[in-house]
């Protein structure tokens, strides 16, 4: 056995195995550092394969920026994972009918998968050398697969306002401001004119009502 060989299947043995630890652990904390040792171990397999500018974009974007502010937001925003599971097993049917199409309809499409003729031999052509990795990637994510790319973008934007909505709590005793309330306010409503006599204050009872007029 090479020393490539054994590099590969230390690589991919690895990021199997923390990706699988991602869902598996119980702490939100833990599931981010076994994704940034998948994401690792991702990029080696890249740099075997040739795919050097690959291997750097998921080091710096992916570990270097997304994993890392996951794993911020997780300890700062200290969600309260346990409360939100409580009542899932209540969309337990309809997960289970979703995931049944979904698997009904990859059987469907690996049943009628067959390799075209020249598959074998355009992945055993070699790389041409007049164009860089960069530049070659480029011209197939952005001519080929451009509509994929930008269904991906809105895909990974539903899911970021779905995560934001989801973690958003609002505090009950955290007074926040209502611009509906605001602009339905009268002058009655705002303030309240009292004639106070020369040497003497306000009574209780216009002070109960001033207080209630501002309240409202």
């Amino acid at each position: 056995m090479t020393a490539a060989a054994v590099f590969f299947y230390l690589f991919a043995c690895i990021l199997v195995a923390s990706a699988f630890m991602v869902i598996a652990s119980k702490n939100p904390v833990h599931s981010v550092l076994y994704l940034i040792l998948a994401f690792v171990n991702a990029s080696g397999l890249f740099v075997m394969m040739g795919a050097e500018f690959l291997a750097m974009i998921l080091v710096v974007v992916y570990v270097g920026a997304v994993a890392v502010l996951f794993l911020f937001v997780v300890m700062m925003l200290d969600v309260d994972f346990a409360e939100l599971k409580h009542g899932a097993l209540q969309y337990l049917p309809v997960g289970m009918l979703i995931g049944g199409i979904f698997l009904a309809e990859l059987v469907m499409v690996l049943g009628s998968w067959a390799i075209g003729p020249g598959v074998p031999s355009a992945i055993t052509a070699p790389i041409p050398t007049n164009v860089t990795n960069t530049e070659a990637i480029g011209l197939v994510l952005y001519t080929r697969y451009v509509y994929f790319f930008e269904v991906a973008g809105m895909i990974l934007l539903v899911a970021m306002i779905g995560a934001i909505v989801l973690t958003l709590h609002h505090k009950a005793r955290v007074k926040r401001q209502s611009i509906s309330a605001q602009n339905a306010r009268t002058p009655q409503m705002a303030m309240k004119v009292a004639k106070v006599r020369t040497g003497q204050g306000l009574g209780s009872n216009e002070i109960s009502s001033k207080d209630a007029g501002e309240a409202a």
